[in-house]
């Protein structure tokens, strides 16, 4: 039995500090006051028995006794985060046809998640899933060649269909480790090195020449890359500068060495992941299925990335209170 005081609450307060050092930051990963961080901390400590932070540093450092403790409690609260987005109640064994597009964004992590989690449900269900990127998943909306998709929202709102939004997916720059340009300098294009763009014809690209075209910048298309990973292995090699997202830099884990991570200077450049579905399947399924991706992308994506970089908790989001 834990002892009197240790609760999960405390714990995540606990694992924010470690990865913060400041109250003010671990009171906006956890959504929490700073009084709260602070007496989460103060309780957790009391039942530990042990001093886990050393208070007088600013930012605040780990004792040897938090050390320890942070090894065993990152452990533990991994395990539980895979559990609450696997857990999950749906009652779709009446469908009789299920056909599912998902962004290829998910494809290293989420979408083997969410498939293995459907197909506990569909029993007797002929179930299709196919992964592509988001316009060719509207087109197949429009199409109804697909019954739901997950994807990021085009500009062109389709009549018949049904969004339920997911997440608000800000833009950010990636630039290599060693570089040590500033946004400003980037998006001027005074810094050494190029800027990488994705292949034209992506939506990703579509949406980012927009917002520079907005912003009255140009920057040259020397680079037109098809693949999210290769465009990351070249930042990461030096060869150049990106904008991405949150859920592409996080599909890049191999890479996150190589690279820095910084904000665009211009808070409201987003994209929105939504699920969207056909008019005829208003109702339960496409909300349970929209619960469960949420879920997923708390654990897997949002969770990890507001814990590493914690000036994205106000940016990178879910959208919605659909995870309850």
């Amino acid at each position: 039995m834990l002892k009197k005081g240790i609760s999960l609450r405390g714990i995540e307060v606990f694992e924010a500090l470690a990865q913060t050092g400041s109250v003010a930051q671990a009171a906006a990963i956890t959504g929490l006051s700073q009084p709260a961080v602070s007496q989460q901390m103060r309780n957790l400590e009391t039942a530990v028995g042990a001093d886990l932070i050393d208070h007088g540093r600013r930012p605040m450092r780990l004792t040897p006794a938090g050390r320890l403790f942070l090894r065993r409690s990152e452990a533990a609260l991994s395990e539980l985060r895979l559990a609450q987005s696997e857990v999950t109640v749906m009652d779709l064994a009446h469908l009789g046809e299920l056909n599912l597009g998902i962004i290829d964004d998910f494809d290293d992590d989420l979408t083997p998640r969410l498939a293995t989690i459907l197909a506990d449900s569909l029993t007797g269900c002929r179930f299709r899933m196919t992964t592509a990127g988001s316009n060719e998943l509207a087109q197949a909306i429009r199409d109804k060649n697909l019954h739901m998709a997950i994807a990021a929202r085009t500009s062109e709102k389709v009549p018949g269909v049904i969004e339920y939004p997911l997440a608000r997916d800000p833009f950010i720059i990636v630039t290599p480790a060693g570089s040590r340009a500033q946004a400003q300098q980037l998006l001027a294009g005074e810094a050494e090195i190029p800027f990488l763009h994705y292949a034209a014809g992506q939506l990703i690209e579509t949406q980012i020449s927009s917002f520079l075209q907005d912003q009255h910048l140009e920057l040259s298309a020397r680079f037109e890359i098809g693949s999210h990973l290769a465009l990351m292995a070249m930042v990461a090699r030096g060869i150049g500068w990106a904008i991405t997202t949150p859920l592409g830099y996080m599909r890049a884990t191999r890479f996150h060495d190589g690279m820095r991570v910084m904000a665009l200077p211009f808070p409201d450049a987003a994209r929105q992941i939504s699920l969207f579905a056909g008019s005829e399947w208003s109702g339960p399924v496409p909300r349970d299925i929209a619960r469960t991706m949420q879920r997923l992308m708390e654990a897997h994506m949002i969770g990890p990335a507001t814990a590493r970089r914690p000036w994205l908790a106000d940016k990178f989001h879910l959208i919605g209170d659909t995870t309850g």
